[in-house]
């Protein structure tokens, strides 16, 4: 079920309230795994298998990696998780795609052949616990964490509710300590820092993302946008996607704390990125911190000499593209960023590193709007359905001929762009909508009361899905 529909307003109340009723931790734990299994079976009962599968492979690969072990053994039982965690992710995300584009390859060396048709669902959410419970096996492995002793507890790691559809891709030494914990109940502050949380997620992504994915949606779909139009469509994108699953995440941040569970922070204002590497380490903070400490760090990292490190930055990226979808759309994003990263490192050679610093000034603005517009580029690609659609998008901005921009669309785009700014000016000051409240409880009241006034007023339009729960 989908955070922004009548369901979870109904599931999450009562699984809250049943989970503080009961006593032992063992049943608050069995309790707690019954309705992330409803959760995740609501979309197709299906998928719960194959989630069930996961879960037994990982746990057991867990306990069979006990310290004593030789390391040739340790490892081989490793690369049998690794090996069926990456085959069943492999065939339900990327068959169809790699047997459609090998039926292309040997039919341009003149190899005529029919590809199979291969109607496979793909499970939700498969990329993100799939990759959590692999960072379980490996952490393990490493000696990082220790095995986990119940079946019941490691089965809440992978399948809780809050993060299972579009993350955060949670680390075990942060949740599963949390998950095998006999927690506390939270207290009224915490409560309210949740509600908050949840209110300023359903308002991102009712009030923001759905109303401007309709200019992009427009311009995208339009044969021969022109200059207005293709510059509204990716703005409009580009403020879509970071509403749509910032929101995702606020609201499975404060849904998790009803159970007094704290997942980590997965953005940190992005858009105000002076750089491309700055804006990866604020944007899908949990994947992009996997990517470093799982593929981009085992490969060699940095300490490889210059040319292996742009070349592990390729690697990571261009995987980090396909990650998201069985697409060479996907790829062309993940390379561009991967690119930016290659190009900015040859920049900054010789010269000396930059202290942080989270100020935001004019001085500063034409950085971020630099590293704006290569991130915005970079995401024609990611929403573009073709090459020739992304192309067309990016042509249309040199194309004042084109299909003119519809009345109202600038205003609709230039609106929501100026409120995801400053929500992030705000979220320079507060590291969370709670924080604001306490420091400023009239901006945040007044806040707070805007958004459930945009909620109520937006939420007779028709369900949009989650960009990233088709990932």
């Amino acid at each position: 079920m989908a955070f922004n529909s009548l369901q979870y307003a109904l599931f999450l109340p009562l699984a809250v309230c049943v989970f503080w009723l009961l006593r032992p931790r063992a049943a608050r734990q069995a309790w707690l795994l019954a309705v992330s299994y409803v959760f995740y079976a609501w979309f197709d009962w299906r998928f719960l298998l194959l989630l069930l599968f996961t879960t037994g492979v990982d746990y057991a690969v867990g306990r069979a990696l006990e310290p004593d072990r030789p390391g040739r053994t340790r490892k081989a039982i490793l690369t049998v998780s690794l090996a069926v965690n990456l085959v069943v992710l492999g065939f339900f995300k990327y068959a169809g795609f790699f047997v459609t584009q090998g039926a292309e390859l040997l039919g341009r060396f003149g190899l005529s052949t029919s590809a199979p048709t291969l109607q496979i669902l793909l499970p939700y959410g498969i990329s993100f616990y799939t990759f959590q419970s692999m960072a379980y096996t490996i952490d393990v492995y490493r000696r990082r964490v220790p095995p986990s002793r119940r079946l019941l507890d490691f089965a809440t790691f992978v399948a809780f509710f809050p993060q299972l559809i579009a993350g955060p891709i949670s680390r075990p030494i942060r949740l599963l300590p949390q998950i095998e914990a006999d927690r506390p109940r939270p207290s009224s502050r915490r409560v309210g820092s949740a509600l908050l949380l949840i209110v300023s997620g359903l308002a991102k992504k009712v009030v923001i993302a759905d109303p401007v994915a309709k200019v992009a949606d427009a311009a995208f779909a339009d044969a021969r946008p022109g200059t207005l139009l293709s510059l509204a469509g990716i703005l409009a994108f580009s403020v879509q996607i970071y509403a749509d699953f910032s929101g995702y995440t606020d609201i499975a941040r404060g849904s998790a704390r009803l159970f007094s569970v704290d997942l980590v922070h997965n953005f940190t204002q992005p858009y105000l990125s002076r750089s491309v590497s700055e804006f990866w380490r604020r944007w899908h903070i949990s994947l992009s911190t996997w990517l470093r400490d799982y593929l981009y760090i085992p490969l060699g990292g940095n300490r490889t000499g210059r040319a292996r490190t742009y070349r592990n930055l390729m690697i990571t990226m261009l995987l980090g593209g396909l990650w998201h979808g069985a697409a060479w759309t996907f790829v062309m994003w993940g390379g561009l960023h991967g690119a930016y990263l290659v190009v900015e490192r040859l920049w900054r050679r010789g010269r000396p590193e930059r202290a942080a610093d989270d100020t935001v000034g004019l001085a500063q603005l034409p950085q971020m709007v630099g590293t704006f517009v290569l991130v915005a580029v970079a995401w024609v690609f990611f929403r573009a359905r073709s090459f020739a659609e992304a192309v067309t998008v990016l042509r249309g901005v040199f194309d004042p001929g084109g299909s003119p921009l519809p009345g109202g669309f600038g205003a609709q785009v230039v609106i929501w762009a100026a409120a995801v700014v400053g929500i992030d000016l705000l979220g320079r000051r507060s590291a969370s909508p709670f924080q604001l409240a306490l420091r400023r409880p009239l901006l945040a009241g007044a806040a707070a009361g805007a958004a459930l006034a945009g909620i109520v007023l937006f939420s007779g339009q028709p369900t949009v899905t989650f960009i990233y729960f088709q990932f």
